[in-house]
């Protein structure tokens, strides 16, 4: 169901937006609307602070240890280098 909404815009910004709308084949509305969605929407996949060679080892390995895997990797090169 669709509602009508007024929005106060700078008349630069709607002049873009229209032009830009119309490169695109789409309306200013579904653009705003779909910013809309995309801003409130929870993302589906949360992006892994994990490098990606670590990625693959994710979750198989089970530890009492709650520290951040930074923090772990930073303790075990001090140690390696300050015996």
């Amino acid at each position: 169901m669709s509602t009508k909404l007024t929005l106060s815009i700078d008349e630069t910004v709607i002049k873009e937006a229209k032009e830009y709308a119309q490169k695109t084949g789409r309306s200013v509305s579904q653009l705003v609307e779909s910013y809309l969605k995309a801003i409130t929407s929870p993302t589906k996949k949360k992006k892994s602070k994990l490098p990606p060679h670590l990625k693959k080892w994710h979750g198989a390995f089970k530890t009492e240890d709650t520290r951040d895997y930074k923090e772990i990797v930073s303790e075990a090169i001090w140690e390696k280098h300050n015996p």
